[in-house]
């Protein structure tokens, strides 16, 4: 769903394409990190008020266009799915990589090891986060 375009990730989706959930697409897609909802909201404040922009990550998430990562300050951060994911499930156990010293929060390549859950427990997702200092951050606090 990476490379899709906006407009064709919502048609897919049986969703209208609004010029809000563009633009929500848009703006995730272009980051190479998750995004947080906070910073969505600061900037896109003047085009789309908190209570759609929450909706509209919602529904991406129910439909499978986004996965959701709450990162070490209990923040909602938002990724693109990847194409095998859909509204009935999501296809997103990767690990997660939170920078302690930016922040930032990244998807990667790492797949998360197989899990044997107790019997009478169903998982219906799984979450593997690794808490250290990113590439960027171990370039600049070495100097």
């Amino acid at each position: 769903m990476a490379n899709a375009s906006p407009i064709d990730i919502l048609k897919q989706n049986n969703l209208k394409h609004t010029k809000q959930r563009i633009r929500v697409l848009e703006d995730i897609s272009a980051n190479a990190t998750a995004v947080s909802q906070p910073a969505l909201e600061k900037k896109l404040g003047k085009e789309i008020d908190r209570v759609t922009l929450y909706r509209i990550l919602n529904t991406y998430v129910e439909k499978g266009i986004l996965h959701r990562i709450v990162d070490q300050n209990g923040t909602a951060n938002y990724a693109i799915c990847s194409s095998a994911c859909s509204a009935e499930q999501h296809h997103d156990e990767h690990v997660h990589f939170n920078c302690t010293n930016c922040n930032k929060v990244f998807c990667l390549a790492t797949k998360v090891p197989e899990i044997n859950i107790t019997e009478g427990f169903k998982a219906e997702a799984i979450s593997l986060i690794a808490y250290g200092i990113c590439k960027e951050c171990s370039k600049t606090l070495t100097l």
